[in-house]
């Protein structure tokens, strides 16, 4: 019974993640500690296996997201891979920061860094883009469903410095860097939100493959349950992707804000309580 329900948490975590461009592991590395007091076969498990377990699944979230999204021409790879140079490095970073960090320490952060991005999210749409690149730097233009021109753009080195934090946050936390990237790409550079999903998936997927490939070596990675999330993980990206394609996001944003909240108090009750 829990294997299934680790099945069903990698589909779940993968679907959200992939309609809003979070990744998927902001629910799973969350969801494995909450379940860890609660499951036998969890039980035990450190912040370092649950953080290097969920970037090994998220390269199949973001694969096959990814794969979804450039088939309906939503994906801007250009950008995805400038913001890759500086998501890489700081991907590595994070998992450094990371092997050190105590449990208590690891619940308490992780419950505020998870209350942080549902504030994000419930801002964000009320937030004038601030244009990054009037001149010079990358410029971009999307025709949206309606038929509207959108210009879009940003200065390489700003884009480059804001994805070093993201990818930092990835190889911390476990979380795909796009509860960071998605926002970021929102407000600061004016991205259109179909656009800025799909381009954070592709970043998420290369991200996750440069932070895991280092867990994997520091042996943070449990691969029983990898393979019992990743079947999930992969189906939940593709079926995401499709639900961002026909759905306006509003009443899924409003779900995962509250279940964000309610998540990251119940984290940082248990890093205080040790409960």
């Amino acid at each position: 019974m829990e294997w299934i329900l680790l099945l069903f948490l990698g589909l779940i975590a993968a679907i959200l993640g992939s309609i809003m461009g979070l990744g998927g592991g902001i629910i799973i590395v969350p969801a494995m500690m909450v379940l860890a007091g609660y499951s036998a076969i969890l039980e035990g498990i450190t912040p370092q296996v649950a953080v290097g377990t969920s970037l090994v699944v998220m390269i199949f979230t973001g694969l096959s997201s990814t794969l979804a999204y450039v088939k309906q021409k939503k994906v801007d790879i250009k950008s995805g891979l400038i913001f890759f140079a500086g998501s890489g490095p700081g991907a590595l970073f994070g998992v450094w920061l990371n092997k050190d960090i105590d449990v208590s320490a690891f619940l308490i952060f992780f419950g505020g860094f998870i209350i942080l991005v549902s504030f994000i999210l419930m801002v964000r749409k009320y937030v004038k883009p601030i244009r990054l690149a009037k001149t010079g730097g990358v410029r971009r233009t999307y025709i949206n469903p309606a038929g509207d021109l959108i210009e879009y753009g940003y200065q390489p080195a700003v884009g480059i410095a804001i994805a070093f934090v993201v990818g930092m946050c990835s190889g911390l936390f476990g979380i795909g860097g796009g509860s960071l990237m998605v926002p970021a790409m929102l407000l600061l550079f004016g991205f259109p939100a179909h656009i800025a999903v799909a381009t954070s998936m592709f970043l998420v997927f290369l991200s996750a493959l440069v932070s895991s490939v280092t867990h994997v070596a520091l042996g943070n990675v449990d691969w029983l349950y990898a393979a019992a999330l990743i079947p999930g993980a992969w189906f939940g990206g593709i079926i995401g992707a499709a639900v961002n394609r026909r759905l306006k996001g509003d009443t899924v944003v409003n779900f995962l804000r509250l279940f964000l909240i309610l998540i990251g108090i119940r984290l940082i009750y248990q890093g205080v309580t040790g409960m």
